[in-house]
């Protein structure tokens, strides 16, 4: 039985303490969370893979047991913060596996600091560009796995910084992030999490991230890499198949929604995840 991951912290160039969870020893295994997610909800898998890997999940600013400071929720800051972990633990060979939000901070690394210390990918459920633009057609809205217009996009920035805006993230994940038969205390546990990032903050680091369009970047990426979505997600799982088309030799995973196919799949069906992720990790092994 392995042990369960062991709490640590980590203190930026500009005076932020981050938390990271970690398990294990071997090749490195580190995941970057969603927006407004947290590294606890990877416990699980962290445990699992930590027979044979050393496993890290990171919080970043403003998330989970991370500091809250009152500055730096853009995701090349966030990109940067990922970058001196790597650098002061000396990292190499990594396997990134980014959730959501976690694969932007990803291809804002990439585009920043290069892929030399990175080994594989695994993009987990993000859309090249979260925020459709008007002259999109259908085909590319539902490729790019736009969830916004501007206007449904400042609705959602309003709700988060209203009065009601904790039981609006409360609603939102019971209603759009989860099958019907995701367990109640997953759900309860996800609620938890989300709100340890103060809602203002994440007001304004969703903006950030709503903004971007990421495809540029997608098609110059080179790593071996395996995206993963799913059919009942908020993301249409057309955006991973585009994103598995981009990159030379991509593996490609979408779950339907009877096998728990939600944007955090990994927690609904954490059997079909794992054998997946070890299946890729198997295949490109170096």
């Amino acid at each position: 039985m392995t042990a369960a991951p062991a709490q640590k912290h980590f203190t930026t160039s500009d005076g932020v303490r981050l938390a990271y969870l970690e398990a294990g020893a071997g090749k490195m295994l580190l995941f970057v969370p969603g927006w407004s997610q947290t590294a606890a909800m990877f416990a699980p898998l962290l445990q699992d893979l930590s027979q044979d890997h050393l496993t890290i999940a990171i919080d970043m600013r403003g998330h989970g047991r991370s500091d809250k400071p009152a500055h730096g929720y853009r995701l090349a800051r966030l990109a940067a913060d990922l970058a001196e972990w790597i650098d002061r633990h000396a990292a190499d060979k990594i396997t990134l596996i980014g959730h959501s939000m976690g694969c932007s901070v990803i291809w804002s690394y990439l585009e920043q600091y290069g892929d030399s210390r990175i080994a594989r990918l695994v993009l987990i459920d993000q859309a090249p560009a979260v925020t459709a633009r008007s002259n999109w057609s259908e085909e590319e809205i539902r490729r790019a796995g736009c969830l916004h217009t501007p206007q449904s996009l400042f609705e959602a920035l309003d709700a988060l910084t209203g009065p009601h805006a904790e039981q609006a993230s409360q609603d939102y994940i019971r209603m759009q992030l989860v099958t019907p038969d995701c367990p109640p205390e997953t759900i309860e546990m996800m609620m938890r999490e989300n709100l340890l990032f103060p809602r203002a903050d994440a007001a304004k680091l969703l903006l950030e991230l709503a903004l971007h369009d990421w495809r540029d970047a997608i098609a110059r990426i080179r790593l071996p890499t395996l995206a993963v979505g799913a059919e009942g997600s908020i993301f249409h799982p057309d955006a991973q198949r585009w994103i598995a088309q981009q990159i030379p030799q991509a593996r490609l995973s979408v779950f339907s929604a009877a096998e728990g196919g939600s944007h955090f799949m990994w927690l609904e069906n954490p059997t079909k995840f794992l054998a997946e992720l070890r299946a890729f990790l198997s295949a490109t092994q170096n």
